[in-house]
């Protein structure tokens, strides 16, 4: 079967409107609903304004805007995955899709799933392997589960340029996409480490330019992505954390990474400064 952009567009629902959902809606040109907590609470005219400038329209009620809805979408926090499924479930329309692009460990995916089966919808476990920005639709995924194929057809008339089926198991996906995040986000934060202690023994250029060239740019932009996104990217390395004990690993310098990029995340600094240097003078004051 072959599926039409405008109309799969057209039936899409997003269940969260962070970075992903409203870079994708943007994007993608999508005429989606829109489910978001946030609107319930004191972001709400925030909230409302996005939602207007990306042309979507949300909703108050998670199953409202789900209804008669081909395609749902859910991008949320890693502690509120299994929930949005569950608020998803209420009246989910029969043979839907379900494509789960929550970044969490391979048995919250299958919890998820069970969930959204047993209200008779499609579930996709799908693994977001890169930024959102500036990759945009272009952003790799990775789908898996016994609809991945029939998933990654409507994934593709989305406007998804870069959509691969790595197994007909739920949790496949996630598994490699968590196990990836080990080595990604624990450098970030072991870049951090590292910088924060060269800011305050004055050595910063000698010990980023033994590392190499690219390293002050890369140190850089580790930082910015803690900053901004510290406390979501310690949301995930604690399913990243699930997925290794599930595995027979011990989590040794993961709990280090979620400790890392939660204290950086949390000190809340907005605007991010631009450069190394003032980012480490603002971390080292804080």
């Amino acid at each position: 079967m072959r599926y039409d952009m405008g109309l799969m567009g057209s039936n899409l629902t997003l269940i969260g409107f962070g970075e992903a959902g409203s870079t994708f809606a943007r994007s993608g040109d999508w005429r989606a609903r829109v489910f978001d907590l946030k609107t319930l609470g004191d972001e709400r005219a925030t909230m409302l304004a996005r939602y207007e400038d990306a042309g979507v329209t949300g909703l108050d009620v998670a199953h409202e805007a789900i209804a008669g809805a081909t395609a749902v979408i859910s991008v949320v926090t890693a502690d509120q995955a299994l929930a949005a499924a569950r608020a998803a479930a209420d009246g989910f329309p029969a043979d839907a899709f379900f494509f789960d692009m929550n970044s969490v460990a391979p048995e919250t995916k299958r919890a998820a799933a069970a969930v959204i089966d047993a209200a008779g919808g499609r579930y996709v476990d799908v693994a977001v392997m890169a930024p959102v920005n500036p990759a945009r639709m272009g952003v790799p995924l990775l789908v898996s589960g016994p609809y991945a194929e029939a998933g990654a057809q409507v994934l593709t008339a989305l406007g998804f340029t870069k959509v691969r089926v790595v197994g007909a198991e739920v949790g496949r996906a996630s598994t490699i996409k968590m196990l990836r995040s080990v080595v990604f986000k624990g450098l970030e934060a072991l870049t951090a480490e590292c910088v924060l202690a060269c800011q305050k023994a004055g050595v910063v250029d000698e010990v980023l330019g033994s590392l190499g060239a690219e390293w002050p740019a890369l140190a850089n932009y580790r930082l910015d992505r803690m900053m901004v996104h510290g406390a979501r990217r310690a949301a995930e390395m604690e399913e990243s954390a699930k997925t290794l004990e599930a595995l027979g690993i011990d989590p040794l310098m993961t709990r280090g990474t979620i400790a890392r990029q939660r204290q950086i995340g949390a000190q809340g600094i907005n605007p991010v400064p631009e450069t190394l240097d003032a980012k480490l003078e603002r971390l080292t004051k804080s």
